[in-house]
Formats: C-alpha cells, structure tokens, sequence
C-alpha cells in the first residue's frame, strides 16, 4: 500500500475526509516556499500538491497564475521543483505534483518519471492530459510506483467519466464546477452530484477541490468527499501576509482541518 492509499485508509477509519492543500513551487520564492509548505503540514494538511509554474495555466485562476508568475519570475525550474519535492517529502507526508503536460514532455517523460519517483513524490496530477494520449505516461507511472490522478468536471459524459475514473490511482479529483482555481464563497452543488456518479463506478478515493477556503467549506465537502484540496485560500495568505507568510498559511490550515473533522 503507498503512503497516499495508507492516508486515505487511515482518514476513513477516522470518519473523515483527508486534507490536501496546493502551493506553486518557488512562491513567493525557493527557500520560502518549503518554509510555507511545512507550516501548512504543521496546521493539519494530511498530503500536499506542489504545482509548477506554467505559462499558460487553462485551469488556474488570477490568484493563482499571481503565484506562479512571481515564482517564474525568481527562476522557478523542474528541477528546483524536484528539490522542492525531497524536502517536503522528507517530512512524510504524501507529495504530490500539479504540472501540465508540456513542461513534463520537455523535462523528459521517463527521467520526470525518475527522478521525482526516487525522491519521494507519490503521484501526479495533470489537468490537460487527455486520457487518449495518456497511454505513455501511464505506463511510466506505474513503472515508477506514481499514482496518477486525472481530473473530472460535472460536465464529463457518463462514458468519459469512467474512461478516465478507471484510469485514476491514489484519488480521483473532482473539479466542483466548470472554470478555473479560486476562492468561493461557497461550493458548488454540481460537486456532490459528481461524487455520487463517480461512487457508482469506482472504488477509488474522490478528492474534491476547486472553491475551498474555509472550514465550513471543508466541512460541508467533507461530509460526502474522501479528500478536500484546498490552494488559492493558502496562495492567498501568503500574498496578503508578505511579513508572516508561515503563520497565516498554518492558520489556515488549522481551521481547515477542523472543518474536514467536523463531521
């Protein structure tokens, strides 16, 4: 069992969801970014998606093409990325990647595949590869003991929905409605409706995320969701909170874990 299954095991015996929260490599800079990452751990995030910065983010929202811009700007690279990565998965706690396609085909799909498996990244999410051409990359990812973890919208056809379930390890992520990342004011109902369709067609953990940023939010995900994924609330605070970056994301987190444990 890999350490993303373990949590998700661990999480349901404890009639919870688990946390996962996002922040882009390299923002606000390198050193910080490890730092901000650590104290959303130390608030209570259960695993951690750490995206990389690219230049046309479909599925990001303003705060977020904010972050990566900022990050891009400092030198952001895959392989400061992949440092990234080993520090945070040092901690123990499950590590994730966010990237689009592009910047994994021009890093090498085998060395990517590699070298983030060796230090210690469990799995993959990738927002803009079609399950039709995922053919390669799904044989490098089980060679290399990734999960690979794809996303659904609320408008995917029950014939797509299951193409690209059956395909999903580690979780299923569940956009909670068409459009990009960002703060709500509350989630959409179209969320619930997706994880229902998906419980009757897989087995597979599903983690909702887009909209989440705060601990009623999370709490009412929670209440049907394995995983909560929150990133445009922690991006946020580090923006809003330049002086004190850490302890606002930690903040953050503490209420957020409070939400997906209200239940």
């Amino acid at each position: 069992m890999s350490d993303l299954a373990a949590l998700f095991a661990k999480c349901k015996s404890e009639n919870r969801a688990a946390l996962i929260g996002y922040l882009p490599a390299g923002f606000p800079n390198q050193e910080a970014s490890i730092e901000i990452i650590k104290a959303m751990i130390e608030g209570g995030v259960d695993a951690v998606e750490i995206g990389f910065p690219y230049s046309d983010p479909v599925m990001d929202g303003l705060i977020i093409q904010e972050a990566g811009e900022l990050a891009r700007s400092n030198g952001i690279t895959m392989a400061k990325t992949l440092e990234i990565v080993k520090e945070v998965s040092a901690t123990g706690t499950p590590t994730l990647v966010m990237t689009y396609w592009n910047p994994i085909e021009k890093y090498g799909v085998e060395k990517f595949g590699s070298d983030f498996s060796t230090n210690g990244m469990q799995g993959v999410i990738t927002p803009d590869l079609p399950i039709e051409e995922a053919v390669g990359w799904l044989a490098t990812a089980k060679n290399n003991s990734i999960n690979s973890i794809f996303v659904v919208a609320p408008s995917s056809s029950d014939e797509r929905l299951k193409q690209v379930v059956d395909n999903c390890s580690g979780f299923i992520y569940a956009a909670s409605m068409m459009g990009v990342t960002g703060t709500q004011t509350s989630v959409a109902s179209t969320a619930s409706v997706l994880v229902e369709r998906i419980r009757k067609i897989s087995n597979t953990p599903v983690a909702v995320g887009l909209g989440v940023s705060n601990g009623s939010q999370a709490a009412e995900v929670a209440k049907y969701a394995d995983g909560v994924i929150v990133g445009s609330a922690f991006v946020k605070a580090v923006l809003q909170n330049p002086d004190n970056p850490t302890e606002a994301v930690r903040n953050i987190a503490r209420e957020l874990a409070l939400g997906v444990r209200a239940n």
